[in-house]
């Protein structure tokens, strides 16, 4: 009896990103295919929440790792954008409050 593992058609597929388009015999099912693609990548591009969900994650583990390899200049930097908040929130409030002639 052999020990070899013969792996099921469904185990040896990759998945695909939802906008690349197989190549099909049937001219229906192609263009059912094409528009689906096109569906995916137009949905891809205008959802601007998951977008900025990306790209903030994507922030946050270059912060982490500049913080990692930098800690005194994260710690340096994060002071900077402190007191530079803290400055146009003055700045701001002052111009509120302030009389006008």
């Amino acid at each position: 009896m052999s020990t070899e593992y013969t792996p099921k058609p469904d185990a040896v597929l990759v998945s695909m990103p939802r906008t690349v388009v197989p190549s099909l015999d049937d001219p229906v099912a192609q263009a059912r295919a094409e528009l689906k693609a096109a569906l995916a990548a137009i949905e891809e591009k205008a959802n601007l929440p998951k977008r900025i969900a990306r790209a903030t994650d994507r922030g946050i583990v270059r912060a982490r790792e500049f913080h990692r390899s930098h800690p005194g200049a994260a710690v340096a930097v994060a002071a900077g954008a402190a007191a530079l908040v803290g400055v146009a929130v003055w700045a701001a409030v002052r111009a509120y409050t302030s009389p006008r002639h």
